[in-house]
């Protein structure tokens, strides 16, 4: 039976879990995940639990952040004026803004506190210096 590879296209059914055991993500039921292993299309832990698998087989993978979102980086939490904002907006803990970079990237950011003068944003990814555990199911190869 055919192993999973570097380039194949891939459909998994997975179910991603934090260290506490809570479910961040999952692909039940939904259409499996489909992708093509080594394209950087999914974390770089996920490509590698998933080849050599086969179709049918099912895995537990433990990946550590380094091969995940990778560490929290405390350069990517900012905190602004919050004359800065647009007036129109009204920020609130927990909201996701997309604001450009000064290279002029698109970076979506994390609104982590605000009080009447300063609002604290975050860049990380949500899932940056987590390790990840998920449970996947090879479904097709192709």
């Amino acid at each position: 039976m055919t192993q999973a590879k570097k380039g194949d296209t891939v459909k998994i059914h997975y179910t991603g879990r934090l260290q506490d055991g809570s479910v961040f993500d999952s692909s039940s039921g939904r259409e499996p995940l489909q992708f093509i292993i080594g394209s950087g299309q999914v974390i770089v832990g996920f490509d590698e639990a998933v080849t050599g698998m086969k179709v049918g087989e099912k895995k537990t993978a433990e990946i550590p952040c380094e091969k995940a979102y990778g560490e929290r980086n405390a350069s990517m939490v900012m905190v602004v004026d919050r004359k800065q904002v647009p007036a129109e907006l009204d920020p609130e803990v927990g909201q996701r803004l997309e604001m450009g970079s000064p290279s002029g990237e698109l970076l979506t950011v994390n609104i982590v506190d605000v009080n009447d003068e300063k609002i604290t944003l975050d860049a990380n990814p949500p899932l940056a210096g987590e390790d990840l555990t998920f449970d996947i199911e090879l479904v097709g190869i192709s």
